[in-house]
């Protein structure tokens, strides 16, 4: 059994030891952090140089999400036409994703066009030209409206997303709430009488599925469109494949193709 050393032991190996002062006056907590010294004059964290005088990073913050889908919500239903549409999407800065993107991806095609194809979002050659399915998955696209005789002219183009995601990753949940009411307006406002929404994320948050892809494709919705200050539409909604899915599963091809004679089928029925 260990015994502890009497008292005067212990005070005698301290004062050995070079100490002098066991207590202070007042008492000290010895895990507080050190309190800095005030210097005179102090530069401010955020300036990096004599003469910068960028506001602090707060200023600058996004909107909490809930703030921006609320702010594009308000924004998006008091653009009167796509033109306007555009510029207040240029303007909004309630997505991260704009800070992170070349360029603003709005549209592309005919927005008089009957039929109306909506994406998930940009990819590394559309952010760089500003135009929606222009790479790889692009070329397909016209190859597949070639097939049924129709080109860009004929119809138009957007995503649900107009930002590219950084590696072309798939957009969040959070980025597709805060981008909706611009796409869901821009809907509304060009008025196709076709909607086709190819891959999940643009068939899941507007036509309010939660099936995946394959199970939805090929399948007609009814898209309500319309209400604030327009007479409410039902627009007929047709699910497919997205072309960049189709580079990487070849094989599906044959299920694209079935969905395009379904759409050709409408077209031809007035």
């Amino acid at each position: 059994m260990l015994h502890a050393d009497p008292p005067h032991r212990i005070v005698e190996f301290l004062a050995t030891a070079g100490v002098e002062t066991l207590l202070g006056d007042e008492p000290v907590n010895r895990l507080a952090q050190p309190v800095k010294e005030s210097v005179a004059d102090p530069v401010p964290a955020n300036r990096q140089s004599e003469g910068d005088i960028r506001p602090t990073p707060t200023a600058t913050a996004p909107a909490a999400p809930d703030d921006a889908a609320m702010t594009a919500r308000q924004l998006a239903s008091s653009a009167p036409d796509l033109d306007t549409l555009r510029a207040l999407l240029d303007q909004f800065d309630g997505c991260a994703l704009k800070s992170m993107a070349t360029r603003l991806v709005f549209a592309d095609g005919n927005p008089e066009g009957r039929v109306m194809i909506i994406g998930e979002a940009p990819g590394r050659d559309e952010d760089e030209i500003g135009r929606p399915f222009v790479g790889r998955a692009g070329q397909l696209l016209d190859r597949m409206l070639a097939a049924i005789g129709l080109d860009r002219s004929q119809v138009y183009i957007a995503n649900i997303v107009p930002w590219r995601p950084p590696g072309n990753r798939t957009p969040t949940p959070q980025e597709i709430a805060i981008c909706l009411p611009f796409i869901q307006r821009q809907i509304e406002l060009a008025a196709p009488d076709f909607l086709i929404t190819m891959g999940a994320p643009a068939t899941q948050n507007l036509l309010g599925q939660r099936e995946g892809i394959l199970r939805l494709r090929g399948r007609w919705f009814d898209y309500q469109t319309g209400g604030h200050d327009r007479p409410t539409r039902t627009i007929p909604a047709l699910a497919t494949l997205h072309p960049a899915y189709l580079l990487r599963q070849p094989a599906q091809k044959a299920l694209a193709w079935r969905d395009l004679r379904s759409l050709k089928a409408r077209l031809e029925q007035g």
